[in-house]
């Protein structure tokens, strides 16, 4: 039966395929698919894990105490039960050898399956077994966590087609953490669909910069879509639709190839310089998270790259942070990939919606205990651990060498931490001048994310070659909205008036003293921004390569003089995404007009 489940639109587009299904917040496990080579051993992991919590109840059985209650044997003897039962183990095979999952992966799929078969049982006896089932299923997660090979979770992730045969997949799950987000990146799933997350949660900026369809904060949808529905994904309306029938398919299939001719229209932009109709030219940079995605950056036609987030070479590490020499091979293949163009290095933004697998427990208390926005995130965790920024900050300056290199720091406040950075700065450089390392010269920025930094950016500016805006935090922190809860999404308002005043007091400050300045996030890639940023004096957007042509496309039709002009009115408006709108109907008829007259005069 067809039915519909609603959430928040945040990448737009229409997906259509098959739902995967990963584990929801019952279980927290790594998803990643298996080469062909490797799924006997995936197979014999699951045997292996198997064997050893069979083992681990049978003990417990044998040396329970005289005076336990029978039930407790009995529960034991319910548990092995399940463990041998053929539709865990013996399905939980067919998950492996069919779509190729990670043993964790496919032992919480079939978790899902046989949980909804528990749930739809009548007898209550029967249905409270489910509880023992999860037991199980947590028990079997332990033993493949402690097996021999439970460090082959990092293998590289392999195309989800290359296993599910014709059929497109669309992902379902309760959240994607960050980590695992990084090895769907490289899968070949069509689009996303979360039951939490805003419009500009981590799920929701990955899925934007894989220019794929997804809708966050469904709800329920990982409860209501079972593995392998039919499900089309409209990501401009922010509906999910459950077995559409034949009508409906035929429909979305139509809207999805014209989406693809716009995009082969724009893709011919690729090589026109950024030219406004008043000949102003404008930056378009590329925000990258892996050195991987240089090529994707070239070939839109970017002229640099305006934020790299280092902060993804540091996640799913399982407890282990990379070394000063991978991180200066990684920053190197960045820069030698941009074959020449500037790359700016964000140093690690960790915290938040981004946790490390190696936590402190004061960094435990804080992402558990208090909001973790405004805990001990970005720049504050860099400081408090001085070693570690030390070791980045060389890998970046010895980057330098090969090609020109900015560096960029994160949700900076206080005059205090920008000489504690420029201290580290200092301190890194000459150790590799001790060491006899060669390093590059680079520039220093400031990220603009938090409302303090922008009313004190003069001072700031006294410090930093250049500035870069990072509008989600800048939203975030200045309406009081945590982006990555549903719950206030509807409050979370780029065309808040104070939100645009900070962004234009940025831009003008910068300007008015010739120092750079960039928009490097959501904003600078959401095309109905382009002209009122324009008219703010921006000349240099950041985005992901996916927006680029959109961006551009907006760029070369539009005139920054009338935008400048009326920027004021706009500013101190009640409604300023209603004013823009206006605005750009009466623009658009005057060259209307102006066209129609030139043809009547010729």
């Amino acid at each position: 039966m067809s039915f519909q489940v609603f959430g928040l639109p945040v990448s737009r587009g229409i997906a259509i395929g098959r739902a995967v299904l990963v584990a929801s917040s019952r279980v927290d496990v790594a998803h990643y698919y298996v080469t062909p080579d490797r799924v006997e051993a995936e197979i014999d992991r699951l045997r292996g894990a198997r064997d050893a919590v069979a083992t681990e109840l049978g003990t417990l059985k044998r040396e329970l105490p005289v005076e336990a209650p029978a039930e407790l044997s009995a529960l034991l003897d319910v548990h092995l039960m399940l463990l041998h039962d053929d539709t865990l183990t013996g399905a939980t095979k067919q998950w492996i050898v069919d779509r190729h999952y990670n043993a964790e992966w496919a032992l919480s799929a079939q978790l899902e399956v046989l949980a909804r078969q528990f749930d739809e049982m009548e007898d209550e006896y029967l249905r409270e077994r489910k509880a023992d089932l999860e037991q199980v299923v947590e028990r079997l997660l332990r033993a493949l966590e402690s097996g021999p090979d439970a460090s082959f979770s990092a293998a590289p992730a392999v195309g989800a087609r290359d296993f599910a045969g014709e059929d497109p997949l669309v992902l379902v799950a309760n959240d994607i953490a960050p980590a695992d987000m990084l090895q769907f990146k490289r899968s070949v799933f069509t689009g996303f669909v979360t039951d939490v997350g805003g419009k500009t949660s981590h799920t929701a900026i990955v899925a934007r910069s894989m220019d794929i369809p997804a809708v966050v904060g469904a709800r329920e949808a990982s409860r209501l879509i079972r593995q392998d529905d039919w499900v089309v994904i409209d990501g401009d309306a922010g509906i999910v639709i459950v077995d559409p029938s034949p009508t409906v398919l035929s429909e979305y299939r139509f809207r999805q190839r014209q989406r693809d001719l716009k995009r082969e229209r724009l893709a011919r932009l690729r090589h026109t310089p950024a030219v406004t109709l008043d000949g102003e030219p404008v930056e378009l940079l590329a925000n990258i998270e892996l050195p991987g995605d240089t090529g994707a950056a070239l070939e839109a036609g970017a002229m640099g790259v305006g934020l790299f987030r280092s902060e993804f070479l540091f996640l799913n590490r399982d407890g282990e942070l990379p070394g000063e020499e991978e991180q200066y091979e990684a920053y190197r293949d960045a820069v030698v990939g941009m074959k020449g163009l500037p790359v700016t290095i964000r140093t690690v933004d960790v915290g938040a919606d981004k946790p490390l697998e190696r936590m402190t427990a004061n960094e435990l208390r804080h992402e558990h205990a208090l909001n973790p926005a405004l805990g001990l995130r970005a720049i504050r965790w860099s400081l408090s651990e001085p070693g570690m920024f030390r070791q980045q900050l060389r890998a970046i300056l010895r980057a330098g060498a090969h090609g020109p290199v900015k560096i960029l720091i994160p949700m900076i406040a206080h005059l205090s931490e920008v000489q504690h950075t420029f201290d580290a700065l200092a301190r890194a450089r000459q150790q590799l001048t001790d060491a006899g390392r060669r390093f590059g010269a680079v520039e220093v920025g400031a990220m603009i994310e938090i409302p303090a930094a922008a009313l004190v950016l003069p001072a700031f500016l006294r410090h930093f070659d250049f500035v870069s805006i990072g509008t989600n935090d800048l939203i975030q922190y200045t309406l009081a909205i945590d982006r990555a809860d549903e719950s206030v999404a509807h409050l979370y308002d780029p065309w808040h008036p104070a939100v645009l005043q900070l962004v234009a007091r940025t831009i003008g400050h910068a300007r008015a003293v010739g120092k750079g300045v960039s928009v490097c996030g959501e904003m600078a890639g959401d095309a109905a921004f382009t002209e009122v940023l324009l008219g703010m004096g921006l000349r240099s957007f950041s985005m992901h390569p996916s927006q680029i042509s959109t961006i551009k496309q907006r760029v070369l039709m539009t005139d920054s003089r009338p935008w400048a002009a009326m920027l004021d009115h706009l500013l101190a408006s009640d409604d300023p995404e209603r004013e823009c709108v206006a605005a750009k109907i009466a623009l658009a008829g005057q060259s209307t007009r102006a066209v129609e007259t030139a043809s009547a005069n010729a």
